[in-house]
């Protein structure tokens, strides 16, 4: 998995989520390289979802990131493990 297609696709993912954690301690942010290495670690607790329109999805996403519905996620969606680190992303017009 190449670091250079990670980043293009989460950067201004990861600044809107730093800037949302200004608002919220609850929410924890990330690095690129810090989100490579643990998809790359391949460590099962780690989950990648991308919260762009399906269109966009299917033109390009994170290698293995889900896809999930920003106006109807369910519980469905999310991991049985209650201890995973979950990566959520979408597209920014910043």
């Amino acid at each position: 998995m190449h670091r250079a297609r990670i980043a293009s696709l989460l950067a201004p993912a990861l600044t809107l989520l730093a800037l949302a954690c200004t608002h919220s301690p609850e929410l924890k942010s990330m690095t690129v390289d810090e989100v490579a290495a643990r998809i790359a670690a391949h460590d099962g607790k780690t989950f990648v979802f991308d919260d762009n329109p399906q269109d966009r999805f299917q033109k390009g996403h994170v290698p293995g990131a889900h896809w999930v519905s920003g106006k109807e996620p369910t519980a469905a969606d999310l991991p049985a493990d209650k201890g995973a680190l979950l990566v959520f992303y979408c597209a920014s017009e910043l």
